[in-house]
């Protein structure tokens, strides 16, 4: 599932105490908003999958690194159940679904291809054939989604990620600048988001 903040009809009081704080933290109400809509759709994304209510879900992240609130999500409930979130100013996405999951949206850069972003994230085949940013961000999107899955680190985005080979791959765009990639371990569709719950 994926659209803009507000077309996610899910109230704020689903949210953990965790996810509150961090949403409190961001500068800029947008970007807030964006962080709120994507933790509340992960929710109802994964209760479409199980087939319960989304309210009676609690999303969980820990990492040995950061603490609570960070980490690949899971829902406390059905910890089985792979999740993931992304979001960008003005736009969210989600996914749930068996198996490790991962989703990334990010927003395509005007101008020239952005040589530094490319060097660092493209493996050497991949950055001779990139010529341009949409192409750019279509590959950085789908390597996100890869780290979210636990199988790419930072660290790592220049040297793999460029062979799918064993996963599912579903890619839209979001309006002229927005690209997002879904990698899964089964065939993965697109959702609307529900107008109401």
């Amino acid at each position: 599932m994926g659209g803009r903040p507000d077309e996610v009809p899910a109230p704020d009081d689903w949210l953990t105490e965790v996810e509150r704080d961090r949403g409190a933290r961001f500068m800029f109400e947008a970007d807030r908003d964006s962080f709120v809509a994507a933790h509340l759709l992960v929710r109802l994304c994964a209760a479409a999958v199980l087939g319960v209510e989304p309210e009676k879900l609690t999303l969980r992240q820990y990492c040995d690194l950061h603490g609570h609130g960070h980490g690949r999500p899971y829902i406390e409930e059905a910890p089985e159940l792979g999740v993931s979130l992304s979001h960008t100013r003005g736009y969210v996405c989600a996914a749930a679904g068996p198996g490790k999951v991962g989703i990334d949206a990010e927003r395509v850069p005007a101008g020239p291809l952005h040589a530094d972003l490319a060097d660092s994230v493209l493996t050497p085949r991949e950055r001779a054939a990139v010529t341009g940013n949409d192409e750019l961000i279509r590959r950085f999107t789908r390597k996100e989604a890869l780290i979210k899955r636990g199988e790419l680190t930072l660290g790592t985005l220049g040297s793999g990620g460029d062979d799918l080979t064993g996963r599912h791959l579903l890619e839209w765009s979001a309006g002229p600048d927005i690209r997002v990639a879904v990698v899964t371990d089964v065939p993965a569709r697109r959702a609307v988001i529900p107008l109401s719950w």
